[in-house]
């Protein structure tokens, strides 16, 4: 039995005998289940699954070469990777490197399985002094309203030629025009916080300290061109008390933000997000 293992997740519109179908592909081609998870969206008819298999005999090709003709039958949105291939990330930062830190260490202890294709940041490398950054490139891209269009162009530059995978916005504090949202559709996780009610601009944990909010957050979702309103992956809250300062909501928010966007991107880097619409299906292991 192979030890290589792979991802197959697809969405479909729903119909009776769509998991014998797929499960019988599998055991004619040697494959061997190893985890399933499926979901029938009642709202929509669109059937959701993400299998694990590995192979007691037969190949990957064979599989690839039996599956597609049921794909196009059904009319599967699909996708199917190898475990072993780790995806290729760049992550954006500014100023606020929390997010960055922590994505750096889960990767360092081998909890994200990437590959680092570099981080693209608005501040120069000084900013990030007292990270480790050895080993991964480091673009300083400043940008500017006037700049605005070049700078992006070369973001778009740098996904291309290091064939970067997902694009990580950990508290890059500008927002994306439109049209590099749309080329990094479903490629590009955001973290920001999110708080009852929303307080939007200029120092919000203090606005939401000047109006007693009892409960902070933040949120993790795909970029699209409506800005911080792409389908969510993840959410956490923390509750507030009256004797919580404004630093106080910083530090617990600072704490929310690292835990939601690392879950987020482990759980796409593992193929348990797959698109709904405006919303996600969230395999959690």
């Amino acid at each position: 039995m192979s030890n290589d293992s792979y991802i197959l997740t697809f969405a479909c519109p729903n119909r009776p005998g769509i998991v014998a179908a797929v499960a019988r592909t599998l055991f004619e081609s040697g494959g061997n289940i190893q985890e399933a998870h499926q979901y029938d969206d009642l709202e929509t008819n669109q059937f959701f699954t993400r299998i694990r298999f590995n192979f007691v005999s037969g190949s990957i090709a064979s599989f690839e070469q039996a599956f597609a003709p049921l794909a196009d039958e059904l009319k599967m949105r699909w996708t199917l990777r190898s475990r072993a291939q780790r995806m290729r990330v760049l992550i954006m930062a500014s100023r606020s490197d929390h997010c960055l830190a922590d994505l750096l260490y889960r990767w360092r202890i081998g909890e994200l399985a990437v590959d680092i294709a570099g981080i693209v940041s608005n501040h120069p490398r000084e900013t990030y002094q007292h990270h480790d950054l050895t080993g991964i490139a480091f673009d300083y891209l400043p940008v500017t309203p006037q700049t605005k269009a070049q700078q992006e162009a070369e973001v778009w530059r740098i996904v291309g030629e290091r064939q970067v995978d997902l694009v990580i916005l950990a508290r890059y504090m500008q927002i994306l025009s439109d049209d590099l949202s749309a080329k990094l559709a479903g490629r590009c996780i955001n973290i920001h916080h999110s708080f009852l009610p929303g307080f939007k601009g200029a120092r919000p944990y203090h606005q939401a300290h000047s109006r007693g909010v009892k409960l902070i957050g933040a949120t993790a979702h795909y970029v699209t061109a409506d800005l911080d309103e792409g389908p969510i992956i993840e959410q956490d809250v923390e509750r507030i008390s009256h004797q919580d300062q404004p630093d106080d909501l910083v530090r617990k928010g600072r704490d929310i933000e690292r835990r939601v966007l690392a879950r987020a991107v482990f759980w796409h880097i593992e193929g348990r997000v797959i698109p709904n619409g405006r919303k996600t299906v969230v395999f959690r292991d």
